[in-house]
């Protein structure tokens, strides 16, 4: 197993250089000017020029991409352009968000969507299939932005001065701050790499509430993260309940189900006993697919919750040309799905005993 994982690793390497050099030649190919779209009104020509000359812009893009490279080898990410601070700081500062809505929404949508399918085949063309399906393709449907809209108009006006109410944006409410790990744990002297770690950590606001027991920010915390989960968890919830009803579909056609029901195994014992660990395996990959995914960021689902992560700091990077912060977030993004794809592949083993990593 750990010479499969390490070979995966390697072998993943050509494909982030491959990722990282078409991001790279593709930022500089487009037409725009970084200069004046960081600077506006105040980029004269003569200030473009020394913006160029000083980050390097005006050489070939090889020998910008092979500067860039070592840097990134050297843990260097580079410094924003926009906003003149290290694209490092921008990724601790946005990606816990992001993490926290991905986990929440995939936990959302596999938790609703595996027993819909589950359910769908067992009353195969009942009513409940037929009404779970119908659900399915609406989910599907239905756009991110509207129904986001449509669960805040819902939890935060309709149920307002209720129980049922949520925030509709936000992370936190106004008021209520979480101490950092560091300030938890008496670091607060540390510096470089540990002190970033420990940073990252601490805008994990469900995880740092957790280990640090402050209950009421943990409450607030996911108070603030059903509406989003919900919304952008919602097409990855039908995709995996029509995927999961029609894997057992499948399975239970298998000569070795008809044996375990000629056996006189009741209908219940074979769908959980013998189908569901073998139709389980195109669900985790649609699993693994859809987290990678929400990983790389929901713009429009931040946009509309006001939520301070990688897809709107991703789309305002594109949209004024800061270069190192696309190419920052695009390697952790590559990063992020090699290696979900790689727990997608462990998992392949331990459903099936069949499949041998080795």
């Amino acid at each position: 197993m750990l010479q499969y994982i390490t070979r995966r690793l390697l072998t993943s390497l050509p494909v982030l250089l491959g990722i990282l050099f078409i991001t790279f030649s593709l930022a500089r190919l487009l037409p725009g000017d970084p200069c004046r779209a960081a600077l506006g009104e105040r980029a004269t020509d003569e200030v473009c020029d020394a913006f160029i000359r000083r980050e390097g812009l005006d050489r070939p893009i090889p020998v910008q991409f092979a500067i860039y490279l070592g840097d990134v080898l050297r843990g260097d990410l580079g410094d924003s352009f926009r906003q003149g601070r290290s694209a490092v700081e921008i990724l601790i500062e946005r990606l816990p968000t992001t993490i926290e809505l991905a986990l929440l929404a995939m936990i959302f949508a596999t938790l609703v969507g595996v027993p819909a399918g589950i359910v769908s085949a067992y009353w195969r063309n009942s009513a409940i299939d037929v009404g779970t399906m119908i659900a399915a393709n609406i989910g599907v449907s239905t756009p991110v932005f509207v129904l986001g809209l449509l669960l805040e108009y819902t939890f935060a006006i309709i149920f307002k001065d209720t129980p049922l109410w949520l925030p509709p944006s936000g992370r936190l409410t106004s008021g209520v701050q979480l101490p950092s790990l560091a300030q938890s744990l008496n670091l607060q002297n540390l510096s470089g790499f540990s002190a970033g770690f420990l940073d990252f950590i601490s805008r994990l606001y469900v995880f740092n509430s957790l280990v640090t027991g402050n209950w009421k920010v943990l409450w607030d915390a996911l108070r603030h993260l059903v509406l989003p989960s919900m919304a952008v968890g919602t097409i990855p919830l039908a995709i995996i309940a029509r995927m999961t009803r029609s894997s057992i579909l499948d399975v239970l056609g298998l000569d070795y189900i008809r044996t375990a029901r000629a056996k006189g195994l009741k209908m219940r014992a074979v769908v959980f006993q013998h189908a569901l660990r073998n139709a389980l395996l195109p669900v985790v990959t649609i699993i693994g697919l859809s987290l990678g995914g929400l990983l790389s960021g929901a713009v429009l689902t931040e946009t509309v919750f006001n939520l301070p992560g990688v897809g709107r700091t991703l789309f305002e990077a594109i949209t004024a040309r800061d270069y190192t912060v696309v190419q920052a977030f695009t390697l952790v993004i590559a990063l992020i799905y090699v290696l979900v794809n790689l727990v997608v592949d462990v998992l392949y083993a331990f459903l099936d005993p069949r499949i041998r990593l080795s």
